[in-house]
């Protein structure tokens, strides 16, 4: 089934919902015998089922699912009944390209199930405890740096600056007055770091330096820093609960990785491009276009 918003939009959903309130001794009794395919509605003879208007409410943002049950209900069902009605003309003006697009949408659509499948199924209480283990309790201790900068377009200019400081001049002034991005209204003060959080020439000059000094300039992809190394320390390891998003994330991602490495391994691919240029992709001319 196309899905709900991407036809219609979210702003169309909530605007075409309605209240529709029965007076307490006309409200039906309440049915029992519901499943996914209980038909609520029909459209020239096409079904409308409350399994659609389960997934349509699962593909709607958080706010609107937590709308009144009678008006998110009333919504949903009058955005399918429009959908199927204008769906009946649409499919019979179908192309070869509706046919084409219909056919990756669906293979997308279940590739998609399937990886969500892997990535959920990744995470359990024992690999998130194996995770943390490999990753912080059987870990070195790394080392955290404590910097701040002074970032200027060009080396003439952080020269100057540097001779200033190194004539007396209070870096942290220095910074607020002169340097061009955000950190210099706190005296270029970068906070606590670790190494492969900064740029590699700018990791390597701090990785070099002792407590106090001032370095540069430096040439970054940003431009040219004279830095001050405040402190290092040894970072503390988040505790399990602390970690266990991350490291959630990071089993989700590694499981799907590993599925689409491993099944197109398995699969038969034969790559028949030879003599096709590229620029085809371009070329609406592929699909009869004038």
């Amino acid at each position: 089934m196309p899905n709900f918003t991407k036809l219609f939009g979210t702003v169309a959903v909530i605007g075409c919902l309605g209240t529709a309130v029965l007076a307490e001794d006309a409200k039906p009794a309440v049915r029992t015998d519901l499943s996914p395919d209980t038909v609520v509605a029909k459209v020239n003879d096409q079904e409308i089922t409350l399994g659609m208007m389960q997934t349509v409410r699962d593909g709607l943002p958080a706010q609107y699912q937590s709308l009144p049950d009678q008006t998110l209900f009333d919504g949903i069902l009058d955005q399918l009944i429009q959908q199927t009605a204008l769906s009946e003309i649409g499919e019979g003006m179908k192309t070869h390209r509706d046919e084409i697009a219909l056919e990756v949408d669906k293979r997308a659509y279940y590739a998609g199930q399937l990886l969500n499948y892997t990535a959920e199924r990744a995470v359990s209480d024992e690999a998130l405890k194996k995770a943390y283990d490999d990753k912080y309790a059987k870990a070195e201790p790394s080392k955290e740096y404590h910097a701040a900068h002074i970032l200027v377009p060009t080396e003439d200019e952080a020269k100057a600056i540097k001779a200033e400081i190194d004539g007396g001049k209070d870096f942290a002034e220095e910074a607020k007055a002169k340097s061009q991005d955000g950190a210099a209204a706190n005296g270029g003060d970068l906070g606590w770091f670790a190494l492969d959080q900064m740029v590699k020439p700018f990791a390597d000059a701090v990785a070099g330096m002792k407590d106090g000094e001032v370095a540069g300039p430096i040439q970054t992809e940003y431009g040219w820093h004279i830095i001050k190394l405040e402190g290092t320390r040894l970072a503390k390891a988040p505790t399990l609960d602390e970690a266990r998003e991350e490291l959630s994330g990071d089993l989700r991602q590694k499981a799907v990785e590993d599925r689409v490495t491993e099944t197109v391994a398995k699969a038969k691919v034969e790559k028949m491009t030879d003599g096709i240029d590229p620029t085809i992709l371009k070329d609406d001319k592929v699909f009869g276009a004038k």
